[in-house]
């Protein structure tokens, strides 16, 4: 699995272009971020919020990969990190994000968050 960030708004994996915030699955399954959990909540989805990453603790990882967004605007919250706090976390900008889950796919299981835009 490929995953490339060409351009503010946009995330491609394997060639299938995406214009919304994705999220991968150890197994390669890959869904929609579920932001408006933290957006309801928070006034904003750049709040990671534990009840929004609940949601994708789904399969076993070893790592989180949060892709922050082009400039870095989505965080983990206090309280969502302490959810994943046996697990390995790296949190950057989405295009250095991207380049770290292309390594790290297929040596580790990874869990990914990508925040496409801000």
């Amino acid at each position: 699995m490929r995953v490339e960030f060409p351009e503010f708004g946009r995330i491609v994996v394997d060639g299938k272009v995406y214009s919304h915030d994705i999220v991968i699955y150890p197994s390669g399954k890959i869904g929609e971020r579920k932001k408006w959990l933290s957006k309801n909540k928070h006034g904003t989805s750049h709040k990671l919020d534990p009840d929004e990453l609940r949601e994708y603790l789904t399969e076993d990882f070893d790592v989180l990969i949060v892709g922050t967004g082009a400039w870095g605007e989505l965080a983990l919250l206090p309280e969502s990190r302490k959810l994943v706090a046996n697990k390995e976390v790296i949190e950057r900008p989405t295009e250095e994000a991207a380049e770290l889950f292309n390594e790290l796919w297929g040596k580790r299981k990874v869990l990914a968050i990508f925040h496409i835009t801000c």
